[in-house]
Parts: structure tokens; C-alpha cells; sequence
């Protein structure tokens, strides 16, 4: 007792290096004689130690603050008066909680102290108060250290006895404790809990480690059956979790589509509770969009009438529930199973007509929706009578669209709906009489943004209505319009697409290039003097210009075109081909060859023989087979046809082989009668 009392005296905070080792010894002597008699311990407690042990973790020496803490753990194991006096000492959990998030040897004999005191009610209510206490008890609970994070673990499962504490363990993603109330607690407490999911900002990580402990049963379960705010809540929490892709394909192979549906279906539902409904269904959607293709794919309805279902409760619901629901339809039509998808909505022309009053609907995030819906349902081409059906009424919408929208994503759509439709002389009157060309036009040459090559590409794709080679009055306004001169730039520097599209609306002005020539007047007496023959046109054999007769070598288009035919996809080398053939159509073919041949296109047009593309192949066969008629190309180009020509008649279709056989019979190597392919 003499020894206890005298040694207290020297158990203050140290200065000086001499103090702390002095200070280390007498924690020494305590500790061994606590080891040595438990009424050694009693005295120590009565001797009013503690309140001087707390004082040294405040300390800087670390041997100091781990002794102390041995030290505590052993005064305060099965004594609850010790506890008691340890409770009564102010700062004394903040203490030991600094200790908990120093390195792991002093971590872990405070968590071990810790996890003492909690069994004192009072003191077990303090430590989950004290700020961050519980975050480093989860961090400890997945330490390498087995005993450290056993003893975490124990502690954590002590402190769940407060509502608080499980929430802050949540807090700190330690969702043990808040799953099991979830499942099991009383209806005030599952709703406290469920708050605390629908309020939290998760990590990818915290949200699919939720669904693996099996937080979907249980929310799942109170947005079906709880009481109305419980719903809400819960469906708020779903919403919460359903935005990882992966917890939202848990959630429709687990087959929670089925009961969303009907509770957004059902009248009593709130609008609160239709609204995160809402918003599920399009984050379930959304996940069907990139799946593994070696996978089965996964669908968010079982069968077709559920996507009429859902498409036809759109317009009978409020504009946020359009826009989600819309934008959910918009995402199952870029999931594996879209084919089925856009067939299911294409086949009720009731979907189309409601489709086409939400384009024009006032609420501008409906709207934007519903025209990205629309036009991925064009994109494929398999409506083509979608204009005799909707008439006039969804043409004049799309250009008020493109005209006034704020939307860039919206604008691009709206033309993007334009540039699907099969081209049709109907089709260009209306686009016509509602004023599009000068809308169009303006979009094409001020656009920026994000989403300017998408829009680019659905400009110039629209354009080629316009130049439909039926209504040469379109064609003449297009030119007036100075865009002939920007669909030969879109030749060298738009996308692929964008190239195509362009490649096809000069093919369809050079249509009527020849019809449109001026002839050249006839000369007078001093013809040789005459400038007039200086600008004959070398394909049209007239005067040519570019916004009279939209001619190809005027707009300067020859060199570009014969660049597309060397392009890695066969749809633009097509295309670039179909403009450039119109210089040698009919009575055209010696002129248009000439610049063809000074132009170096030839051998570019020959090598598409080697293409994968049959249509291609066969379209330049037949082009060939009247170039070679004059004997200057045949002779200058028949050696470069020779080796792809036999190729052909080996490995060709049967039209394909037929035509080489007959060009190389032109060629003089095979037999003129030969009749073999």
C-alpha cells in the first residue's frame, strides 16, 4: 500500500526524457503489481489512480499511452467500480479514442479497453457519441490484425444497442446491424432506418455491398406493403441503390419489375411514391443497355404487352413521370433486346400518334425525351409510311423543334428523325412548306457543342430531302442556300456518316446537272477570240455553275469523292461512287471518263472490286463494263482490272461472276461467246 501510494506522486505528465522513463518504470511497477493480486488492484482503484492514468494518454510518448492503457484494461476488467470511477473522469472515451486511430498496436489495446468499458451502460452510451469513434471501429473491423478486428467487431455488435449507433455505423458502410432492424424492427424503427438509405450519398461500393448483405428483400418488401410515407421512403432508398448497374440487373432477374409496375400503375399511389417508381424502372432499364454478350441477355418485361402497357400509361401520367418513363422505353431500345422492342411499339400505330403529341408536349424535358424515342424508332428504316400516317402535323413539329429548342441533344434528335425517313417527293413538299430548309441550314452552319458531329451528321442526312432529284425547285434553293460549297467541306472533314450523307445529296444535284447546263451561245465571227470556251464544262459540255446546275466539278467535289473511295467502310465508298458516276451517265460517259481518269479515280473505282460489299462489286462490275467500251481506258486500265476481274469469277455470286466474265471477255481473255459463268 506504501508502494502504491508513493508511486503515484511520480505519475504526472513528463517534460523532460528522464521524466518519461521515470514515468515508465512506475507504470511498470503498477502493472505488475495489478498482475500479481487482485486486492492489489482494489487499492490502486481506492488510491484514485485513474483520473492520473487518463491524464497520460493525452501524453506524446507512445510506450507511455499503450502502458496506460494496459494498465486501465486490467483495473477495469470485472470491476464495475472501476468502471464507475473511469465514467466519472471528464475526456476520459475522447482519450481512448485518439489512442483507437494510432498506429495498430495502440489501436488495438484501446479497442480492447473500449470494448471493457461498454459493459457499463452509461459508459457504452458515451463511446458511440464521441465523434468519428464509430468510423475508426469499422476501419479496425477489417484490420489484418484477427484479435484487433474480432474485438471491433464485438464492440460494434455491443454499441448496436442505441438506433444512433447503427446509424452512424451505415454511416461509415457497416450495414450489419442496420439490415437486421430493417428486417426486423418495429415499424418506427424500420423507418428510421430506411431514411437513413434513402438520405445517405452512397459509393458504388457502399451500394453493391448493401444488396450482397440483402438490403433488396427487405425495402422491396415495405415499398409493397408498408403504410404510404413507409413506401415513399423506401422506394426513395431503392431509387438510391438502383442507380449501380449491377444492383439494378439484381433487381429485375430477382423479379422486382413486376411489383414496381403494378405500384405505379395503381391509382391510390402518392405521386411522391410514383415519381422514385418512376425513377427505378428507368435505372433498371438503363442497366439492360451494355450487357456481356455472352450472357443471357436480360430483359426488364417477360413479355411484349407489358412494353404496351407501359408505353400507353405514359400519356395518362404527370410530365416527371413521362420524362423517366420515356427515357426507361428510350433505353430498352438500345439494350440486346431492341429489335423486339421498336417491333412492339412500331406494330400499334396508337403508340406512334401519342408519340407524336408528347414531341409537341409543353413541357420541354417530355418533349426532349420523347423526339430521342421517336427517332430511335426510325433509325432502322422499318417504317417507311410513318409520313403518310402522321402527315404534315409531325413534320411542321420537328422543325418548330429544330428552330426554337435549347436542347442541342433534342435538336440533333429532331433531325435525326428528318434524316430516317425514306426520301419520297411527299415528303419533300412537306419539309418544304414548312419552311425547314432555311432552319435546317441555319443549324448546320452554327452549331456547336457537344453533340455537334451527331447533329452535323442528322443536318446533312436531312438535306438530302431537299435535294430529292425529283424537285428540281428543292435542289435550286439548297444551291441558293450556298450549302453546296459545305457538303463538299463535309466530304473531307465530317464523320463517317456525315460523308455518306453528304456524298448522297451531290449525287442527287448532279442528277440534273446536265438538264440544268446552259448551252454555249454560237460564236460570231471571231469565235477564236471567244472567252466562252474557256468555261465549257468538261463533263456537261456547256456553261456550268454551281448554283444554277450544281455541277460536280464546278463545287470542286471530283477530288474529295475520289478520296472516299479509298474509306475503310464500304457504305461511304458506295455512296462517294453513286456521285461520282453520275459524270458519265448515258451520253456523258467519254467526258465524265476523262475527268474521271485526270482525277485518278480509276484505279480507285477497280479496287472497290476487291470489296466485301456484293452491291459494290456488282455496281462497279457494270460501271466498268461500259468505261472499257472506249478502247483508251480498256487499254490503259485493263491490265489493273485483269488479276480482281478473275478473282471474281471464282469467288463471286453468280451475277458478280457473270459480269467479270463479260468484262474480261472485253478483255480479250476469256472468249466473247464463252457462256461457262
Amino acid at each position: 500500500m506504501i508502494t502504491i501510494a508513493s508511486i503515484k506522486s511520480k505519475l504526472v505528465k513528463p517534460l523532460s526524457e528522464n521524466e518519461e522513463e521515470e514515468v515508465i518504470s512506475c507504470l511498470e511497477q503498477i502493472q505488475n503489481l495489478c498482475e500479481e493480486r487482485e486486492i492489489h488492484r482494489e487499492w490502486i482503484v481506492l488510491e484514485n489512480y485513474i483520473p492520473t492514468l487518463v491524464e497520460l494518454l493525452s501524453g506524446k510518448n507512445r510506450e507511455i499511452r499503450t502502458r496506460t492503457l494496459v494498465l486501465l484494461s486490467i483495473l477495469a476488467k470485472d470491476s464495475d467500480d472501476a468502471k464507475d470511477r473511469i465514467s466519472r473522469v471528464n475526456g476520459v472515451i475522447e482519450s481512448i479514442v485518439r489512442s483507437l486511430g494510432r498506429r495498430i498496436a495502440e489501436g488495438k489495446l484501446a479497442v480492447e479497453l473500449l470494448l471493457e468499458l461498454s459493459r457499463n451502460e452509461g459508459l457504452r452510451n458515451r463511446i458511440g457519441n464521441v465523434q468519428g469513434c464509430i468510423l475508426l471501429l469499422v476501419t479496425m473491423s477489417n484490420s489484418e490484425d484477427t484479435q484487433a478486428a474480432i474485438n471491433a467487431h464485438k464492440l460494434l455488435d455491443s454499441l448496436s444497442s442505441s438506433d444512433q449507433n447503427v446509424i452512424q455505423m451505415a454511416k461509415a458502410n457497416y450495414f450489419t446491424h442496420l439490415l437486421h432492424r430493417l428486417s426486423s424492427g418495429s415499424e418506427e424503427v424500420k423507418m428510421s432506418m430506411v431514411t437513413t438509405l434513402a438520405e445517405m450519398e452512397f459509393t458504388d461500393h457502399s451500394k453493391s455491398s448493401l444488396f450482397e448483405k440483402g438490403a433488396l428483400g427487405p425495402l422491396l418488401d415495405l415499398v409493397s406493403h408498408g403504410n404510404p410515407r413507409m413506401k415513399e421512403t423506401a422506394a426513395k432508398a431503392l431509387c438510391n441503390l438502383s442507380t449501380l448497374k449491377r444492383n439494378s440487373t439484381q433487381m429485375i432477374t430477382q423479379g422486382s419489375v413486376k411489383p414496381l409496375v403494378n405500384l405505379l400503375y395503381n391509382h391510390t399511389s402518392s405521386h411522391s411514391l410514383q415519381d422514385e417508381v418512376a425513377s427505378i424502372i428507368m435505372h433498371l432499364a438503363t442497366s439492360t443497355m451494355s450487357q456481356n454478350s455472352e450472357n443471357t441477355p436480360v430483359s426488364l418485361f417477360q413479355s411484349d404487352e407489358d412494353i404496351d402497357s407501359l408505353f400507353a400509361f405514359i400519356p395518362c401520367t404527370r410530365p416527371l413521370v413521362q420524362e423517366r418513363l420515356l427515357h426507361a422505353i428510350y433505353a430498352m431500345c438500345h439494350s440486346p433486346l431492341a429489335s423486339t422492342v421498336k417491333s412492339k411499339l412500331r406494330q400499334n400505330s396508337d403508340n406512334e400518334q401519342a408519340l407524336v403529341v408528347l414531341c409537341d408536349n409543353e413541357n420541354p424535358k417530355v418533349r426532349a425525351n420523347a423526339v430521342k424515342l421517336f427517332c430511335c424508332l426510325t433509325e432502322d428504316g422499318e417504317d417507311k409510311e410513318i409520313t403518310d400516317r402522321m402527315g404534315q402535323q409531325l413534320i411542321e413539329t420537328l422543325i418548330k423543334i429544330i428552330k426554337s429548342s435549347n436542347d442541342i441533344e433534342e435538336i440533333a434528335s429532331a433531325l435525326g428523325i428528318i434524316s430516317n425517313l425514306t426520301e419520297s417527293t411527299q415528303l419533300t413538299e412537306s419539309l418544304v412548306k414548312a419552311e425547314g430548309l432555311p432552319v435546317i441550314s441555319s443549324r448546320l452552319q452554327t452549331q456547336n457543342g457537344p453533340h455537334k458531329k451527331h447533329l452535323i451528321e442528322n443536318a446533312v442526312g436531312s438535306l438530302c430531302h431537299f435535294t430529292n432529284p425529283t424537285n428540281k425547285e428543292s435542289q435550286r434553293k439548297v444551291a441558293e442556300s450556298g450549302l453546296i460549297p459545305l457538303l463538299v467541306q463535309f466530304l473531307e472533314a465530317g464523320t463517317g456518316v456525315t460523308k455518306r450523307k453528304a456524298s448522297i445529296s451531290l449525287a442527287h444535284l448532279s442528277k440534273n446537272s446536265m438538264e440544268l447546263t446552259r448551252p454555249i451561245p454560237k460564236a460570231g465571227l471571231f469565235r477564236c477570240f471567244s472567252p466562252q470556251l474557256e468555261s465549257r464544262c468538261p463533263v456537261h459540255q456547256g456553261m456550268c455553275e454551281v448554283e444554277v446546275n450544281f455541277c460536280l466539278v464546278e463545287a470542286n467535289a471530283v477530288a474529295p469523292l475520289v478520296t472516299l473511295l479509298g474509306d475503310s467502310d464500304s457504305d461511304v465508298c458506295e455512296a462517294s461512287l453513286d456521285a461520282l458516276l453520275t459524270l458519265i451517265e448515258a451520253e456523258r460517259l467519254a467526258f465524265g471518263c476523262k475527268v474521271l481518269g485526270e482525277a485518278n479515280a480509276i484505279p480507285q473505282i477497280i479496287k472497290l472490286l476487291n470489296s466485301n460489299n456484293s452491291n459494290l462489286q456488282e455496281k462497279v462490275l457494270n460501271e466498268l463494263d461500259r468505261v472499257f467500251r472506249l478502247v483508251e481506258f480498256k487499254q490503259k486500265y485493263g491490265n489493273l482490272a485483269h488479276m480482281p476481274l478473275v478473282d471474281l469469277t471464282q469467288r463471286g455470286n453468280s451475277r458478280t461472276k457473270s459480269l467479270a466474265a463479260r468484262i474480261l471477255g472485253q478483255l480479250n481473255v476469256l472468249h466473247d461467246q464463252s457462256s461457262y459463268f
